[in-house]
């Protein structure tokens, strides 16, 4: 009997063993287990490819990891033998075996080898003992862009801090660094024929600070701060030893603040002009005259020296059309060229900058503003509105990456905004990041082949030093890079998880500032039978979440969370999770403000946009008033749209009072509702107006409305909420679609 349990023992332990998944990000295409276990130590040798930099990178990173310097053992082709080869027959990128007696990485070349060597290094970190499984791996990325961008305008990063940016893509085999050199807040690059780029445009005379709404400034001069084209030829060759191409972005016609201030002969009008010292998009850009393609052309010249890459990334992107409607020369040229407004005119500056840099043996990609107008003929189209523009662009037979701010934005909020750094909006958690497939499902299979890959984006308005950059990219990077690896299955998203607090022990390791936000008490808002209910979610044991709802810090020994909590009344729930009575997340706080509406069925007409769309509908009857300086989870966004929503209360209801949000952030291009009408109905199809207000009313309330609407009693209430519509000439953004911001639609 005591034989037969133990030959149980080994063989359930065999399958369990051959069954589990290995702490790897991204995961790889196939693995296989088998028998036995390869012991790492300092007696292992390393035949690698003489004198390449990939065989020196594994035993500098094996040193620093292990504290092993196998780069002198040197005892012949016998046991305990790692190889590092190369193979150009090889099916795969790269492919790893592992057995008793040695491991075998085997790339079809220098960039396969070292996305293999990056498996092996996350293999024996993540190890026992130095005790690395025998398996085989045969692995290939699904996608030839999978990319990282950095703005370093807003905010400046040294070299090294770049080279670590560098280094974190190569770990998680991200093979594309966006390098965002340009912009109104600051010119970033040494340009050698106008050297008053860097020595008037790399600096502004303070900067904003804390929310947008607030309007502050720090009143410090930033700058000058510009990398010279010795430090840009370091970092390119760093990151091509790294397989990483460099992707540098010259921005134009728009975002010219900074280069205008240099040199404003470039502008349609006369200035002065100064680098932006507030964030947000202005009206005065490149004016499309021969002296500024000239300008354009010799920038372009030296950048294209200094980088190898294919693509030169021109912006593209928030071009206001004001000055050139103003612009006598802008107007004589849409005319001499057949053009049929403004946007055929960004247009012919797009395909002139293409023809420029085609000439010279490269391709322009932009963000989907290039396509205003028609796109030009060899562009590429980067697609960050949404999934529109790649789509267009596929359908037409032009590459695009894959970039929507809905999911791969990165100066998004990743957590409850309430616990987390002031961010620049939205909500992007890496469970959402993780769900992306960028291959969109209006494409058929031959139009995907259109889809280059994806990439995340880091603005840095918000983001003042290296750490808070550590920060906002981890841990989403980790799920933007098995997106692009193509081995992600968001219904498997626990187990990456779990992979994910595996890599946050090398992260320490590294002493990198990663989000812990996953830790933090998740919240919900749900429908019920009696109105809403707040569900909370933890990734840890659900039994370790205490809650209180009297506005108190949750204890120890505070009620556990067992079942949704109701809400009935004004409450604040506040939440943590504890381990072993010690507390380990933040204290999450949410506010509830519940009114007849709260948990009731909602249908918009309209759908938001997908960056401020998060719980759709039912954001707007969960109870919860908007933040005026988080545009996170509690507000809805529309560009361009009504709000036109229908409520049903599911039954006869009295009530006197109506009420609602709408914000005023005109450098957002946020702007207050036109107008609103109140309906109500007892069958849902034929509504009769209770109450209507226009634009002064709004402004004068600030977007704070409460209507009085008598005595009602209905099953079924509209609110129509009229958008501002284009916004008008002296605003940010002018002849762009508004935004219409709003929240909480109550009835009392």
């Amino acid at each position: 009997m005591k034989r037969f349990l133990l030959l149980f023992s080994i063989i359930f332990s065999g399958f369990f063993f051959s069954q589990s998944q290995l702490n790897l990000i991204p995961y790889p295409q196939k693995v296989e287990f088998q028998k036995g276990e390869f012991n790492i130590n300092n007696q292992t040798v390393v035949k690698g490819v003489d004198k390449s930099f990939e065989n020196h990178f594994f035993l500098k990173f094996l040193n620093k990891i292990k504290g092993f310097d196998l780069s002198k053992n040197n005892r012949g082709d016998g046991d305990n033998v790692i190889f590092l080869n190369l193979k150009k027959e090889l099916k795969n990128d790269y492919e790893i075996e592992v057995t008793s007696d040695f491991i075998s990485v085997t790339g079809k070349d220098r960039s396969g080898l070292f996305h293999g060597i990056q498996t092996l290094l996350q293999l024996i970190q993540t190890s026992e003992n130095g005790k690395i499984p025998a398996l085989k791996i045969e692995d290939s990325p699904k996608f030839a862009w999978r990319g990282m961008h950095l703005d370093v305008c807003r905010h400046f990063f040294t070299v090294e801090e770049v080279k670590q940016y560098i280094d974190y893509l190569a770990m998680y085999k991200l093979n594309t660094f966006h390098w965002h050199l340009t912009d109104d807040q600051g010119w970033r690059i040494e340009i050698k024929k106008y050297p008053k780029l860097t020595q008037i445009g790399s600096k502004r005379k303070e900067s904003m600070i804390g929310a947008y709404v607030d309007d502050t400034f720090d009143g410090k001069p930033y700058g000058p701060y510009f990398y010279t084209q010795d430090q840009i030829k370091e970092v390119v060759k760093y990151a091509t030893e790294r397989h990483i191409t460099v992707v540098p972005e010259i921005e134009m016609p728009g975002h010219a603040l900074a280069a205008l201030s240099a040199y404003p002969e470039l502008a349609c009008t006369k200035g002065p002009f100064e680098a932006a010292t507030k964030w947000g998009v202005f009206d005065d850009v490149f004016c499309p005259k021969d002296e500024t393609f000239t300008f354009l052309e010799n920038v372009l010249d030296e950048v294209i020296k200094l980088f190898p890459s294919q693509y030169i990334h021109i912006g593209g992107d928030e071009c206001p059309k004001t000055r050139w409607k103003e612009c006598a020369h802008c107007q004589e040229l849409i005319k001499k060229n057949n053009l049929k407004d403004e946007h055929g005119l960004q247009s012919y500056f797009i395909q002139r900058i293409e023809k420029y840099v085609n000439s010279k043996g490269r391709k322009i990609i932009g963000w989907d503003e290039i396509l205003e107008g028609g796109l030009a003929p060899n562009a590429a189209v980067m697609s960050w509105t949404g999934i529109k523009g790649g789509v267009e662009a596929a359908k037409s037979n032009h590459f695009a990456v894959m970039t929507p701010g809905s999911y791969c934005y990165f100066d998004h909020y990743q957590g409850d905004p309430q616990t987390e750094p002031n961010a620049f909006g939205g909500f992007t958690p890496l469970e959402k990041v993780y769900s992306y497939n960028p291959i969109p499902s209006e494409l058929n299979s031959e139009q995907s082949k259109y889809i280059l890959g994806v990439q995340a984006n880091l603005w840095t308005e918000y983001i003042l030093d290296f750490k808070q950059v550590q920060y906002m990219i981890f841990p989403r990077l980790l799920a933007l890079s098995e997106v692009g690896w193509g081995s992600s299955n968001p219904n498997n998203y626990k187990q990456f998880e779990n992979r994910v607090v595996e890599h946050f022990k090398i992260l320490d390791k590294m002493n990198i500032n990663y989000a812990k936000s996953i830790y933090n008490i998740g919240g919900k808002v749900i429908p019920g039978k009696n109105g809403a209910s707040y569900e909370l979610s933890t990734s840890q044991d659900p039994n370790g979440i205490r809650y209180t709802i009297d506005g108190s810090n949750p204890k120890s020994t505070s009620p556990t969370y067992q079942h949704p909590i109701h809400v009935s009344k004004k409450m604040t729930v506040k939440s943590a999770y504890f381990e072993n009575g010690v507390l380990k997340s933040a204290i999450s706080s949410q506010d509830f403000t519940p009114s007849k509406t709260t948990g009731k069925t909602i249908v918009l007409e309209y759908q938001p946009s997908e960056n401020y769309s998060f719980g759709g509908a039912f954001t707007l009857v969960d109870g919860i008033v908007g933040n005026v300086k988080q545009l996170g989870k509690t507000w809805l966004g529309f560009q361009g749209k009504d709000v036109i929503a229908i409520i049903d209360f599911g039954q006869k209801t009295d009530f006197t009072e109506v009420y609602f949000n709408t914000l005023d952030n005109k450098g957002s291009w946020i702007h207050l509702a036109k107008s609103a009408v109140i309906s109500v109905s007892d069958d849902g199809k034929n509504f009769k107006t209770i109450k209507e207000i226009g634009k002064d009313e709004i402004l004068k309330s600030k977007g704070k409305i409460n209507l009085k609407v008598g005595n009602q009693n209905s099953k079924f209430i509209k609110i129509k909420i009229e958008n501002a519509g284009i916004i008008p000439a002296g605003n940010p953004g002018a002849d762009s679609k508004a935004w219409l911001f709003v929240d909480e639609i109550g009835v009392n």
